[in-house]
């Protein structure tokens, strides 16, 4: 970012950016208001304890907001979350109308915030800052917001993403997988196979757990997706459409037809979903509607299903062994559940024993 004179500028005369990734990330528009904006920080992103400070300490002038003139206005790039502070501060009839516990403050206070420290500047200047800081330094954005960020960062000023990378300190290819994670959005909503506003009970756009379902190589393959390095914007070719249609439903559920997500916690049901798309049995089943878990439970080997049930069952045990002093009522009841269990166990016993002896056997007359 060019450097340049700090200038205090009337607050008043300070805009939003509407285009700014983490709002964007919520549905909001150039057609959004002042109040939309404002309300989506306070309820969103932490302007509370920011006003906490201002009403405090007052605004910090060695941490002028960074603007650029667009459009006839002076758009705040950087520090968006504090104009809101300030405003609503300045404004105790706006943050009653948004529900904000807002501090009131002394009219000495309200006078010296009537205007801030700004630095004036441009995106294209200010982009290698705000992307160091945001994107993979001490206050970063979301995934999605990073995603949009880069992807502007690319289009409108024409940098590789690789050299994002490099001003920026990436050294994990984080760059490449964000831009290639949200050109995989922008081709589904191209196709007609899916649309944020249709996410299904969820405000904000979980971008994440699609991100994180890219690196999985058997849903790359189901996707039929390119390679992060070609910084493709047509990652999934077309005749995957129904795949892709698929894949966003089951991350994000719709609205319009009525169907909740399968996905309810991006761990392990991501993992879950990678497994079951190289499976062909078990895609089957998740896509005539069995849960995830159970379509899960079929990729898995008999043999290791067997384990965990056994040892489920002897940590089941244990637990009630421990417990047997104080919780045993001297129930007939349970004392006959008892006895089950004890005859399952005995019997379980006695065909695994005799399963490896008949197993022994056999390789001995092999050897013999």
């Amino acid at each position: 970012m060019n450097g340049g004179d700090i200038a205090t500028m009337p607050v008043s005369e300070l805009s939003f950016d509407v285009e700014n990734p983490r709002l964007v990330e919520f549905g909001l528009t150039t057609a959004s208001t002042e109040k939309d904006v404002i309300r989506i920080l306070w309820d969103d992103m932490d302007v509370a304890e920011l006003t906490l400070s201002i009403a405090a300490n007052g605004f910090f002038h060695h941490e002028p907001l960074i603007i650029a003139q667009e459009r006839g206005k002076y758009v705040v790039i950087e520090g968006n979350r504090r104009l809101a502070a300030v405003k609503l501060l300045l404004c105790p009839e706006l943050a009653q109308e948004l529900k904000a516990n807002v501090h009131a403050i002394e009219a000495n206070a309200k006078e010296d915030l009537q205007e801030l420290p700004t630095l004036l500047s441009t995106r294209q200047d200010a982009w290698r800052y705000l992307g160091f800081k945001h994107v993979n330094g001490p206050v970063r954005w979301s995934s999605y917001a990073k995603a949009q960020y880069i992807a502007d960062v690319h289009r409108n000023f024409g940098v590789a993403l690789q050299d994002i990378a490099k001003q920026i300190g990436d050294k994990r290819r984080t760059i490449q997988r964000l831009y290639r994670g949200l050109m995989v959005v922008e081709a589904a909503e191209q196709m007609g196979v899916f649309t944020r506003e249709d996410i299904w009970g969820n405000r904000r756009f979980p971008f994440s757990h699609l991100y994180a379902s890219l690196e999985r190589p058997n849903i790359g393959a189901f996707l039929g997706l390119k390679v992060e390095e070609e910084e493709s914007a047509e990652p999934v070719p077309v005749e995957r459409k129904e795949e892709l249609r698929q894949l966003c439903l089951w991350l994000y559920g719709s609205k319009r037809d009525g169907k909740p997500p399968v996905i309810q916690r991006q761990n392990p049901h991501v993992r879950y979903i990678d497994h079951i798309v190289g499976n062909r049995e078990a895609l089957a089943a998740l896509r005539s509607g069995s849960d995830i878990d159970s379509a899960h439970t079929m990729t898995i080997p008999s043999s290791n299903l067997f384990e965990e049930a056994l040892v489920a069952a002897k940590q089941k045990l244990e637990e009630a062994h421990g417990k047997l002093s104080s919780g045993y009522d001297s129930s007939e009841e349970l004392l006959r559940t008892a006895g089950t269990v004890a005859t399952l166990a005995t019997d379980l016993y006695d065909r695994m024993e005799r399963k490896r002896n008949g197993r022994s056997k056999s390789r001995l007359s092999e050897a013999v």
